[in-house]
């Protein structure tokens, strides 16, 4: 590499083997004339360019016509079963805000967690029925209370003059529901009113009540028939004092993590003079804990001699669930005495022949804290980063909000038990009931399922989601690559700069984000394009993954529900098992060998990026050189890398820790002779805002300072 100067007190050695250097490419010579990042380069990957504006034209132009063709409303009201908007202004269900279910009984049915809808009748009503009444109680009461059946009919689909039709005409043509109950209206759904008399559930006060089709029902049936929803219920009052504890804590939350920005400040600045004796300290210590445990081993071992059966060796027992039985043999203590012996000495040993490298790697990050010290700005580009990703995280939901509210409503066959053959097939709810697949499939609905169309548009919407998601990725990792490339060029201009701080360039971080985005946007595009594909790749596993899980859960429960005659279907279905497994086996080692592949990319992408900000070379160039510089130095990439690793870990460790116990003793009101904390209802609450909120400062700060070792590595 072409140097200006070195770090102090490092002397870089000549590749170990020679035909090794060779292989991996010849070592730059030295340049007296290089002084830091190349001013005077070409555009690179062109082509990639092009690409990558193209798609982001083509991104513009979906948020186009997705916005032309979706509609987001039909995310904010709930639907009925005809597809049609609840409260939704300028429609007949104007004044008709809230989704009343016919039957919440038939929720439990295990198409809803397949299917995400609720095979029953749902209707927009504008307010929630207040009491039980059933639809025989109307047609009993109606001549002497003509009020009852009024009152009854709102939540039918069609007004009906007069309860003159029998029960069972009613559920065959579906327009009205055998039974209401006490509900109360949340999220523009009308859900049982739930309450606790005495330590016992009751809906409307009542333990137990008709259903409306000759069963008694009781309160904790209805619960577990809307479970979901009830939780939801439950979260209500929770998410209203989470609420109030974050409307007293605001203050003392963004103290936290003020004071977690100046912390992680303050830590980066003095690693300078601490970086040696954190690690040393470190190291010390596991050498101490290595060392009692082997004195903690040899005393147990000894302790056991001569106690009953404490002879017997570990295969005389065999298996055992008991594991402090293993603790009682002699043989369990010899071989962990062992097993940490041997640690010791290869964590010794380590130290002792990887001294020198160590030496660097703790130079490098006494130079990176300097570099910090010197070029400031770089610590607020996270805060630009963090803009970059709400812009596309924003912009990509839109889009998916969008897409999935395009076309026309889509209804489609459900049945309670999900035995229906017919089930999942598009229907048409006016004349579903008068069709052969109602009465094949009796109690299946034809329930709204989204919306979609016949157009060339609306068949393409899946495509459309698949390349929102790809566009979305390849954003995300060129924002991350800027980031890098940008960080890169502006230490590498404090590198290489003689007299510090006279010879570094004015403003060098805005000068290297100017020049990555002048000239390198296309290999930036090129090495994001690399890590998108990857990554979609992975969901498209996780994806199959997931399918496959559902559609052999339901395969299994359509065998075990056959009928006594059909046993052949169970060996039928038991005979692909081993393929199943060996497929599982497959998508497992597909996932391990994907998720390798990232995390090497990403650090081949990374270093490659340091050198596109020095040398302005196109980005397969700048990998092979990054490639073959890292394989000539692997020891001390490795030391390096998990040195500061450490370093970096134990300060997230350091700065949480404080920013957490302060918090604790503050919303715990365990401070009160300094300062008195609040009153909240729950103190984790703010408590966990502040730790997370403190890391992930820390984690930003940090991260600034890992692509500054880095940068400074490759240019040493």
């Amino acid at each position: 590499m072409a140097k200006k100067r070195r770090p102090p007190n490092i002397k870089e050695k000549p590749p170990d083997n020679h035909l090794e250097a060779k292989k991996y490419g010849e070592p730059r010579t030295f340049d007296p004339n290089f002084k830091g990042p190349v001013v005077n380069r070409s555009c690179t990957d062109v082509l990639c360019f092009i690409i990558f504006i193209l798609f982001i034209i083509g991104y513009i132009i979906l948020g186009l016509i997705a916005w032309v063709n979706g509609d987001p409303r039909r995310v904010a009201y709930p639907t009925d079963s005809q597809g049609h908007f609840c409260g939704q202004k300028g429609t007949p269900n104007e004044n008709k805000s809230i989704l009343f279910y016919f039957n919440l009984f038939s929720c439990t049915s295990p198409s809803v967690m397949v299917n995400l809808q609720c095979p029953t009748t749902q209707i927009c009503v504008s307010k929630c029925p207040e009491k039980f009444l059933t639809y025989l109680e109307t047609q009993l009461l109606y001549k002497k209370d003509k009020n009852s059946w009024t009152y009854y009919s709102q939540f039918c689909k069609t007004p009906i003059p007069k309860s003159d039709r029998t029960l069972s005409q009613i559920l065959m043509d579906d327009n009205c529901p055998a039974a209401i109950f006490p509900s109360k209206p949340f999220l523009q759904r009308c859900f049982p009113d739930f309450s606790t008399k005495n330590g016992t559930l009751t809906v409307g006060n009542k333990t137990m009540f008709e259903d409306g089709k000759g069963k008694t029902r009781n309160a904790g049936e209805l619960r577990a028939a809307a479970n979901h929803i009830n939780k939801i219920l439950d979260a209500k009052s929770l998410g209203m004092k989470l609420f109030e504890d974050y409307a007293t804590t605001w203050y003392w939350i963004l103290m936290g993590l003020i004071i977690a920005m100046l912390l992680s400040w303050i830590f980066l600045i003095l690693l300078r003079f601490t970086a040696g004796f954190l690690f040393w300290v470190f190291m010390s210590g596991v050498i101490g804990v290595i060392g009692y445990g082997i004195w903690h081993c040899y005393k147990e071992y000894n302790n056991l001699r001569g106690q009953e059966n404490s002879h017997l060796t570990i295969y005389d027992i065999g298996i055992q669930t008991d594991i402090s039985m293993y603790l009682q043999l002699r043989q369990t203590w010899l071989a962990f005495m062992i097993i940490l012996c041997i640690l010791e000495a290869l964590v010794i040993l380590m130290l002792i022949f990887l001294r020198n490298r160590i030496r660097i790697s703790i130079a490098l990050l006494k130079e990176g804290s300097k570099a910090i010290r010197y070029v400031p700005t770089t610590l607020i580009y996270p805060v630009l980063t963090f803009i970059f990703l709400s812009i596309c995280i924003c912009y990509w939901a839109v889009i998916a909000v969008y897409l999935a509210t395009s076309g026309v409503p889509i209804y489609k066959i459900i049945a309670p038990a999900g035995q229906c053959e017919h089930e999942n097939k598009t229907c048409d709810p006016e004349i579903f009931n008068t069709t052969e697949i109602s009465k094949a499939c009796p109690g299946a609905q034809c329930i709204f399922a989204f919306y979609g169309g016949k157009s060339v548009y609306h068949q393409n919407i899946p495509t459309l989601q698949t390349f929102n998601l790809f566009v979305f990725l390849w954003l995300i990792n060129f924002v991350f690559a800027l980031g890098q490339c940008t960080l890169a060029g502006a230490f590498a201009s404090y590198y290489w700069a003689l007299e510090k701080p006279e010879d570094i360039p004015p403003y060098p971080l805005f000068t290297a984000f100017g020049r990555a985005i002048r000239y390198h946007t296309g290999s930036l595009a090129f090495g994001s394009l690399i890590l998108a594909l990857i990554q979609m790749f992975r969901i498209v596993l996780e994806y199959l993954d997931k399918r496959l899980k559902v559609s052999g859960t339901r395969e299994c429960k359509t065998c075990w529900l056959s009928g006594p005659g059909e046993v052949g279907t169970i060996s039928r279905a038991a005979a692909p098992e081993s393929q199943n497994n060996i497929s599982k086996f497959l998508q497992c080692c597909l996932k391990c060998c994907f998720w390798c592949l990232e995390k090497a990319v990403k650090f081949l992408n990374r270093n490659a990026y340091v050198m596109i900000a020095i040398y302005g070379k196109n980005f397969c160039r700048s990998a092979k050189d990054a490639f073959n510089l890292l394989i000539r130095n692997v020891l001390k990439v490795a030391v390096m890398d998990k040195v500061t690793d450490f370093v970096l870990i134990l300060g997230k460790i350091l700065v949480t820790g404080c920013i957490g116990v302060l918090a604790f003793l503050l919303f715990t009101e365990r401070l009160p002779i300094l300062i008195e904390g609040p009153s909240l209802n729950y103190y984790w609450v703010p408590l966990l805002t502040v730790v997370i909120g403190s890391y992930l400062i820390a984690h930003g700060f940090f991260s600034v300072y890992a692509m500054c070792i880095d940068t400074l590595f490759i240019c040493f």
